[in-house]
């Protein structure tokens, strides 16, 4: 019979003695069924199997990404020769967009038992997962014995890698830098000789080698490579600007998507990739690496991250990262092109890196923003709108202006497209042997 209706079957039991004793004036009457439901609770409490006998084992996923669902799972053990009716809460954070975190579980003698959830996890970090409260209930629904056990536990919200496709893509698209199909453009000093080869139609005439054609009595041309090793770094601030929300995700979530897609892209074609995070101070530094477990390391350090609601350092920031990165490299710096705080904090300290190394300004872009400057205004509401717009609008505008000026190259882009045109920047900084 289930726990409810035999609780059911308990209850009306007492229920009918009661109302028989009722008709009785004499106090000794509900002494009696007092000490009947006494009685019963404590049979009820006896037949329970203690919770410290019931044997529970988590397993949850050590690593999930932002958004990406995922299953946990508990296993229950029933080791006595009793039947076991358990209920038990897992102490799950809300953020871990736990479908439930109570369950029930009917477990027969010597039986084990197995239920689990998916986990959605909207907020990054780390999670610890420890206690698990179990609940008992006696055969007769009455009374139950309830423990907490301990069970510690820890899972990891990684930042989700939305552009990893469109990385892909781009580093496909690269493999021309590695065959020598073309010359490079520009400045061209910085592109390394692969061989000669045969002239064909389709190369560039100042690339013959006139020495080896005279040797061979054919045409010869020199084909050269993209560079490889060489640096790019990314500077991720995590202060007040980056807290600021664009498609009702943070700015700094955005630029850690475009962090990755450029570490991906960088260290498969053979460069040295690397991160500094800041704010008031230097939260986390990843040594400049080409090896395939770089990204690995990177989402590592940019996990935990929470922007903090006060203005970077970016002096701090930047002679750091000249201490720590002293070679020559294409310095990469995630921000908002608020002009207050760009005047105020960014372009006085932007001399300090912007001789030896090649600068570009990274800022997520709000498609909102740009629809509400171009749309139509039919009310007051949308006239004000339109107009506070285009002058946000004008404020970026300026502060591009600004930057480039410095010799900054500025990427203002919106959240899908930021990755991409980024990691089309840095293909572009190596085609042109600007490092």
């Amino acid at each position: 019979m289930p726990v409810p209706t035999r609780r059911l079957a308990v209850v009306f039991a007492v229920s009918a003695i009661a109302l028989a004793l009722s008709a009785s004036p004499q106090p000794e009457t509900w002494i009696v069924v007092m000490a009947i439901l006494l009685g019963l609770s404590i049979v009820d409490f006896a037949l329970a199997v203690r919770p410290r006998t019931i044997e529970i084992r988590r397993e949850l996923p050590a690593v999930i990404a932002l958004g990406t669902p995922a299953t946990i799972r508990w296993s229950l053990r029933n080791p006595t020769q009793r039947p076991a009716v358990v209920v038990f809460a897992d102490e799950l954070a809300p953020s871990l967009g736990a479908t439930t975190r109570r369950m029930r579980m009917r477990l027969p003698r010597r039986s084990t038992g197995t239920v689990g959830v998916e986990l959605r996890p909207t907020r990054r970090g780390e999670f610890l997962v420890d206690e698990i409260a179990l609940r008992i209930e006696g055969p007769l629904g009455l009374i139950a014995r309830q423990r907490t056990r301990h069970v510690p536990m820890s899972i990891k919200v990684f930042p989700s890698f939305r552009s990893k496709d469109e990385a892909e893509l781009r580093i496909n698209k690269a493999r021309i830098l590695d065959i020598g199909l073309r010359s490079a453009k520009g400045l061209g000093g910085g592109t390394e000789f692969d061989q000669l080869r045969e002239y064909t139609v389709d190369d560039d005439f100042r690339r013959v080698d006139w020495a080896a054609t005279a040797r061979s009595g054919r045409a010869i041309v020199r084909t050269y490579r993209a560079e490889r090793n060489q640096t790019v770094i990314n500077l991720l601030d995590n202060g007040r600007v980056m807290a600021g929300t664009v498609d009702g995700v943070a700015r700094v979530e955005h630029a850690m998507d475009a962090v990755m897609t450029l570490t991906t892209v960088a260290t498969r074609l053979g460069d040295r990739c690397g991160l500094l995070a800041f704010d008031q101070e230097v939260r986390a530094v990843v040594p400049a690496s080409n090896s395939r477990s770089q990204l690995g390391r990177v989402v590592e350090a940019m996990f935990d991250l929470e922007p903090v609601f006060a203005e970077s350092d970016y002096r701090g920031a930047f002679n750091e990262t000249m201490v720590r990165f002293r070679r020559r490299a294409m310095l990469v710096i995630f921000t908002d092109l608020v002009e207050q705080a760009v005047g105020e904090s960014l372009l006085p300290s932007l001399g300090l890196i912007a001789r030896n190394h090649v600068v570009v300004i990274a800022a997520v872009q709000d498609p909102a923003v740009v629809g509400w400057a171009r749309g139509d205004a039919t009310t007051d509401e949308d006239v004000y709108r339109k107009v506070a717009a285009i002058g946000a609008l004008e404020e970026r505008r300026r502060t591009v202006v600004r930057l480039q000026r410095l010799g900054a190259t500025v990427i203002d882009a919106p959240p899908r497209a930021l990755p991409l045109e980024l990691a089309d920047a840095y293909l572009k900084v190596k085609a042109t042997g600007r490092l």
